[in-house]
């Protein structure tokens, strides 16, 4: 389990507040709870695969998709990186380890930082046209066909991850979205909404 974190405020030593961390927990608690397909409280990585799966159904993809490779090898190292990071003896993760290992893995770039290997694979397929940005279509897409998140909240969300109100959501945008999911402690920042609010 993480360590409680700590604010020191004139020399004194106490729990900081963990209604921060507690936003990064709810949001790895339900990507936990929507992979857990049996909801026998663990996830394996049979069921991990179908996230990707989910995606690659959605969009239509042939099997040999170069997006569609892409996007299950790296899901596959993101398993095998949670995995590694969660210190469990088998290949199957309790939601706590789920939790702990996804916030260790998502700040870990001793090999490859998978979340944002992962953003990448996403944005090609997401990025129907290939004109490498995602437009409010796909973007609403992705949503309500992926997630489930219907269009009133899903352009409300394509709104603040367009940041800087193009029109459409570029690359760098989605990457720092996804990494905004991860690791932001603002309810409200974009990456927190991504896939349905908290």
């Amino acid at each position: 389990m993480l360590a409680e974190p700590i604010d020191k405020i004139n020399g004194r030593t106490r729990p900081m507040t963990i209604a921060a961390r507690d936003t990064i927990t709810a949001k790895l608690e339900r990507q936990f709870e929507l992979l857990d397909a049996d909801k026998d409280g663990r996830v394996n990585a049979a069921e991990f695969a179908k996230i990707a799966d989910r995606i690659i159904q959605a969009y239509g993809l042939d099997g040999d998709d170069r997006r569609a490779r892409a996007l299950r090898a790296v899901n596959q190292m993101y398993w095998m990186e949670l995995v590694r990071h969660s210190g469990a003896e088998s290949d199957a993760l309790t939601k706590d380890r789920f939790v702990m290992a996804n916030r260790l893995a998502a700040i870990d770039t001793s090999r490859i930082n998978v979340m944002e290997g992962l953003a990448h694979a996403s944005f090609d397929i997401i990025d129907a046209n290939g004109d490498n940005e995602i437009d409010k279509d796909e973007f609403l897409r992705f949503q309500r066909d992926v997630w489930q998140v219907q269009a009133p909240e899903a352009m409300e969300v394509f709104g603040k991850v367009d940041i800087d109100g193009d029109g459409a959501i570029s690359r760098m945008e989605f990457v720092r979205t996804v990494r905004e999911y991860f690791m932001s402690m603002d309810p409200s920042a974009p990456g927190s909404m991504l896939f349905g609010r908290v």
